[in-house]
């Protein structure tokens, strides 16, 4: 493996990726249903991110073969193939959310049916994988994060009920309400979604990063997550205070896109477009280098986007066929605001697995050594995993008591 100049990045990819379509969609939807009622939620999220991404760095620098290869290495197949099945199950639903989000991106842009833009999006994330080195992906990858500013101008704009705001940040309330737990758990889903921190670990171990550069990693790590962590609050407030002032349901992208109506006018549904698109650019390479990353190295076979296709056939082989399976699913014509919510939701479920599992690899001495994270960011890893599981129990509660 070529070693690579430590440096800003892996955090701020990484944490790009998490703003994704599906996280996007969720926010407005949350937004749009609830209000400002979750907003003590988002805010609660930007410190909850940032541990996670550090603790997944740690792994990466210390692992040679990031957090998946560490889970197979350790615990072996017991544990290593229910890890593989909750994140690929996870990853390959989000990727039919984002590619479908993608093409309808680009039908707002172009007035023409997504059907038609679904397969030549993914060829064209599969042709930038493979002709491309992962270095300069994820160079290009770096700078779209820019165009989430234009939510926060649009959340000034609109005129949010500044006081409602303040009582729902100063004295945080749950109502046991299908929308308001099912809104908290896809807000935790999307934000806390395992193919973000198995990306992480896998970008800082890629580097060949050094244990002496353990701690500017964490760092990078959790500065990363701050950027898309401001944009979610404001994407949430900004729809609040737009779509939720009626309790408007975002059903399209378009009834979406209203959230930025205060700042873009005529043009929001285009600005909204551009938006998702980016996201879209920024969230499927990540998703489908995950997914082939995740299964070659639970198998123990080689394989990076650093490598030629000759030298590393089945990677790409995964890599490929992850994008052409979310490909086909996508064409299939599923409402893409319901999609990408409920690819929330099912990412909600799954992660209380791969937390556990993430704090103890970072906790383990045979595996992280001396380095092994310990004092306040274990205990906040764990408080975090205690977080999601929680949520979980809470929104099957809800609904099997309003079954």
């Amino acid at each position: 493996m070529t070693r690579r100049a430590v440096g800003f990045g892996p955090g701020l990819v990484s944490a790009a990726s998490d703003a994704d379509p599906t996280t996007v969609a969720s926010l407005a939807v949350v937004g749009a249903v609830t209000g400002y009622a979750l907003s003590w939620l988002v805010v609660l999220l930007l410190p909850m991110i940032a541990v996670v991404q550090s603790i997944a760095a740690a792994i990466g620098a210390i692992s040679p073969t990031s957090f998946q290869g560490a889970i197979r290495r350790h615990y072996g197949l017991r544990w290593a193939l229910p890890a593989l099945v909750a994140v690929l199950a996870v990853t390959l639903m989000t990727l039919t959310a984002d590619l479908e989000a993608g093409a309808e991106s680009l039908k707002l842009l172009t007035g023409t049916s997504r059907e038609y833009f679904v397969l030549p999006f993914a060829g064209a994330v599969a042709w930038l994988l493979v002709s491309r080195s992962y270095l300069r992906v994820e160079r290009f990858l770096s700078f779209l994060p820019l165009i989430f500013i234009c939510y926060g101008i649009s959340a000034v704009l609109a005129k949010p009920d500044w006081a409602a705001l303040a009582r729902s940040l100063a004295t945080p309330h749950f109502d046991f309400t299908v929308p308001v737990a099912t809104g908290a758990l896809a807000l935790l889903g999307t934000t806390l979604t395992s193919y973000v921190y198995y990306w992480e670990s896998i970008e800082v171990s890629e580097r060949g990063t050094r244990p002496s550069e353990l701690r500017a990693m964490k760092a990078d790590a959790a500065w990363g997550a701050l950027a898309p962590g401001i944009c979610f609050f404001f994407i949430l407030v900004a729809t609040a205070a737009t779509l939720g002032k009626t309790h408007t349901p975002v059903q399209t992208a378009a009834d979406a896109a209203a959230a930025l109506a205060p700042l873009a006018g005529s043009w929001a549904t285009a600005l909204f477009a551009i938006g998702l698109l980016a996201s879209a650019v920024i969230a499927v390479p990540v998703l489908a280098g995950t997914s082939a990353y995740v299964i070659t190295q639970t198998f123990g076979w080689r394989g990076s986007l650093d490598a030629p296709i000759g030298q590393a056939r089945i990677f790409y082989g995964v890599l490929l066929g992850s994008l052409g399976i979310s490909a086909a699913f996508a064409s299939a014509g599923f409402s893409p605001i319901g999609l990408l919510y409920w690819a929330s939701v099912a990412g909600g479920l799954a992660t209380p697995l791969t937390l556990c599992l993430l704090v103890a690899i970072a906790q383990n001495r045979d595996v992280m050594g001396e380095n092994r994270i310990e004092g306040w960011l274990a205990y906040a890893g764990w408080a975090v995993t205690v977080i999601v599981t929680v949520s979980c129990v809470a929104f099957l509660a809800v609904i099997v008591r309003n079954a």
